[in-house]
């Protein structure tokens, strides 16, 4: 065994107390100063106002104009300098150092809402019949919001510059993807994002390392066959048989298919045929979606989709198309966190919110178009508690039209933001 010298001894001892007060003096930063000033009374009023007003005013994708307009007038309030239009509706604002250089991270919201009826019965409930914040988008605007008013005031002391990514079309129509085709973020580093979770109490965040959320595209698939007489199907062609058919093989795609330690999904969710009862309609079309945990997964897939339904077409003595809407509705990638990334946000949200209250997530099927940007640069996406079983009957989750929040999340994730942009310029 080693020995060691009472000069090596106190040396050692000198550097661990060194180290422990870094980190005791930046847990004291982040906790009082940055989460300290989000939750002050009149901070937290204003985000409380500007959850509201978005969420009385939800908007689908591409069409978020006033919640844009919102967000420039904020931006614009508190003297941080932006680009607009990109992706149509979307804002991309910059708050850089006051030394100047030095690497560039971002942050990201999503704007839009769901095609959904509010059912949730409260004062400040969606005005636009048939719309609805029910993704929590609302909440990630004001969060980033936030988080600018933090880092605004903060500025002279950034090692480097931020972004602030105010996105459309989260929701099914990849407006990550068109941000990053813009250019408006070209040169990033590193990106950030924040999803509102249900399930996780207030104060409370998740993610884990690498795969994170599922690779997703969806399909539309027509079999057409011959119309006739139900009376007499022999003269006609069946195309309900061909799709049920159809339908059933493409279970095996997952359960014969796939390495049952890999996660993969094939569901359809859509089945119409005719609309008369003693007709054989010369047409049927079924569609869904496919997912996997990996892009090469999804790839396979969608291959296999499109060689089943054509397969059993011509088994029915039908013919079949397969749509996979890759430029309406295009594939997103799977969700990966960077594994520096992570650690990083990892770190700062134990050094705010205390270990106990970061939690490793399990990996899930659901798909996020912030898929996009971590390919671009090292990415880290968390989900941020808004569940309150004091104050809420029950969580229902996200994309349900009772879905609620507590408000008590809108100062943390905007302390979140702000400090994990603050620590990674250093």
């Amino acid at each position: 065994m080693a020995s060691f010298t009472p000069k090596l001894v106190a040396l050692f001892l000198l550097l661990l107390f060194s180290h422990l007060t870094t980190l005791s003096s930046a847990t004291s930063t982040l906790r009082d100063d940055l989460l300290g000033a989000a939750r002050a009374p009149s901070f937290v009023s204003w985000l409380r106002g500007l959850r509201r007003r978005i969420h009385q005013h939800p908007e689908l994708a591409f069409q978020e104009h006033r919640t844009s307009e919102l967000v420039r007038a904020e931006l614009d309030a508190l003297g941080v300098s932006y680009v607009w239009p990109v992706a149509w509706t979307g804002v991309v604002a910059t708050i850089a150092g006051g030394g100047g250089g030095g690497p560039v991270v971002a942050l990201r919201a999503d704007m839009d809402a769901l095609p959904l009826q509010e059912l949730v019965d409260w004062e400040y409930k969606s005005l636009e019949t048939g719309k609805m914040h029910a993704c929590g988008h609302d909440a990630h605007v004001t969060m980033l919001l936030g988080a600018a008013k933090l880092l605004q005031y903060r500025k002279k002391d950034l090692k480097g510059t931020v972004k602030l990514v105010f996105q459309p079309a989260e929701e099914s129509y990849a407006g990550a993807y068109y941000i990053l085709e813009e250019g408006a973020l070209d040169g990033l580093e590193a990106i950030f994002g924040l999803h509102v979770s249900p399930h996780l109490p207030v104060g409370v965040v998740a993610s884990r390392p690498g795969p994170f959320l599922a690779a997703s595209a969806r399909f539309s698939a027509t079999v057409a066959g011959k119309g006739g007489h139900a009376g007499g199907p022999h003269d006609a062609v069946d195309p309900i048989i061909a799709a049920c058919s159809t339908v059933l093989s493409l279970q095996q795609l997952v359960a014969r298919e796939t390495d049952p330690l890999e996660a993969a999904v094939v569901s359809v969710t859509l089945l119409r045929g005719g609309d008369v009862y003693n007709v054989i309609p010369g047409s049927a079309t079924f569609g869904g979606t496919v997912r996997s945990m990996t892009d090469e997964g999804l790839a396979y897939l969608m291959k296999r989709v499109k060689e089943v339904v054509q397969g059993q077409a011509i088994v029915h003595r039908c013919a079949a198309t397969v749509d996979f809407m890759e430029e309406e509705l295009r594939p997103y990638p799977a969700t990966v966190n960077d594994e520096g990334m992570y650690a990083h946000a990892k770190a700062v949200a134990e050094a705010m919110l205390g270990e106990a209250n970061v939690k490793t997530a399990p990996q899930s099927m659901g798909a996020e178009d912030f898929a996009f940007y971590a390919q671009r640069a090292a990415g880290a996406f968390f989900f941020i508690g808004v569940g309150n079983e004091t104050s809420m009957d029950r969580a229902s989750p996200v994309h349900s039209p009772h879905f609620v929040m507590d408000e008590e999340v809108l100062p943390i994730g905007a302390a979140f933001h702000a400090s994990v942009a603050i620590e990674y310029l250093k």
